[in-house]
């Protein structure tokens, strides 16, 4: 809308102009969505409590957990606002890219608001069932891929890339270009969720995250950059950094209010939307595995949850003291801030390699 108005205006004052360039904009959709949380937290917390829309706290778990129940939940809502807000007001809205990010992360956000609704309203410990969020996070994902597929207009579009190695890429047909692309969105969502369980933990992994995506997106629609770089030239692609800058800065504001003691949760309205947005960016940039690189604290949550499922199953024994993983080391005697911080550590130095792809190569 803004971007509309400058262009507008640009016929007659130049200074205008300026609103053109997507940096600009990635940089103030991050101030926007900034604001935006820090103006209205606040007042959605203070709605939260005196709804008692509280977090519940698995008996089973760390004690020390047992005193965030009652914690306001479905903070997500928050993020996923500001973020929608800031992508009207400085995206390119005829970038078909922009439309595709937006929602899918709104649709995965009302997957989680529906679970989180029945949890924390409804008293229904259960929420939505694995099997009902699975079958519409699937719907949503395989529409995506269709939609990304059909409207690819070069072969290097749909390519897997391989980092690090510059002329390693796979070709990919359309059953496995939209199957990557369900694997990619709906294992990054739950992902997110999975290492949503204490304060601040999956936030700032996702600001880091999503704050390299913008560059990748970036150099990615940029003809000169993307050539000289090696990697795919996506035309209207660069649009998508505003979208993560949106991230980036709602996701600030909101660790402002879920930094240790959390004054609020995301709840899965908040993680699953966030981690299809990083899934989808991810797939329209032909950088599936750099994410799987940057995002390996979510990667490696969801595995250990995998592990410890199946080692139960199939042995009747644990291989963790508690999955996801973070749970296992606060059993083990880490303060619940040491494994935050030493998570977020682990996942800058991850962010750090991702981006390393972009030239060594």
């Amino acid at each position: 809308m803004l971007l509309a108005l400058a262009q507008w205006l640009a016929q007659d004052i130049r200074f205008f102009s300026v609103f053109n360039y997507i940096t600009l904009r990635a940089v103030l959709a991050a101030m926007t969505a900034l604001g935006i949380s820090f103006m209205v937290g606040p007042a959605m917390i203070r709605k939260l409590t005196a709804y008692k829309i509280g977090q519940s706290v698995r008996n089973d778990g760390p004690q020390t957990h047992l005193v965030k129940a009652g914690t306001p939940t479905m903070g997500g809502a928050l993020i996923l606002t500001s973020i929608a807000i800031t992508t009207l007001l400085w995206g390119d809205l005829r970038n078909q890219y922009v439309w595709v990010v937006l929602l899918t992360t709104l649709g995965f956000g009302a997957i989680g608001w529906v679970d989180d609704y029945r949890k924390v309203v409804h008293r229904n410990p259960k929420g939505l069932s694995a099997r009902v969020k699975m079958f519409w996070q699937s719907i949503i994902a395989i529409i995506v891929g269709i939609y990304l597929w059909r409207i690819s207009s070069l072969p290097a579009h749909t390519e897997l890339i391989v980092p690090f190695l510059k002329f390693l890429v796979f070709s990919l047909p359309a059953v496995m270009f939209v199957a990557l692309t369900y694997l990619v969105i709906v294992g990054t969502s739950n992902a997110v969720n999975l290492t949503d369980g204490l304060d601040g933990l999956a936030i700032m992994p996702t600001v880091m995250v999503s704050s390299a995506l913008a560059i990748f997106a970036y150099v990615a629609g940029h003809a000169v950059f993307s050539k000289y770089l090696g990697i795919p030239y996506i035309p209207g692609a660069g649009e998508l950094a505003v979208f993560c800058g949106a991230i980036a800065g709602a996701g600030l504001a909101f660790l402002w209010f879920n930094a240790y003691p959390a004054e609020v949760f995301m709840g899965d309205v908040g993680a699953l939307a966030l981690g299809a947005a990083l899934g989808t960016v991810a797939v329209i940039v032909r950088q599936e595995l750099v994410l799987f690189i940057m995002g390996g604290v979510f990667v490696v949550e969801a595995v250990s949850v995998m592990i410890q499922v199946a080692s139960f199953k199939l042995t009747g024994k644990r291989v963790f003291r508690m999955a996801p993983l973070h749970h296992h080391y606060e059993l083990k005697g880490w303060k619940e801030t040491q494994v935050v911080v030493r998570f977020w550590i682990i996942t800058m130095l991850l962010v750090l390699l991702g981006l390393a792809t972009l030239k060594l190569r």
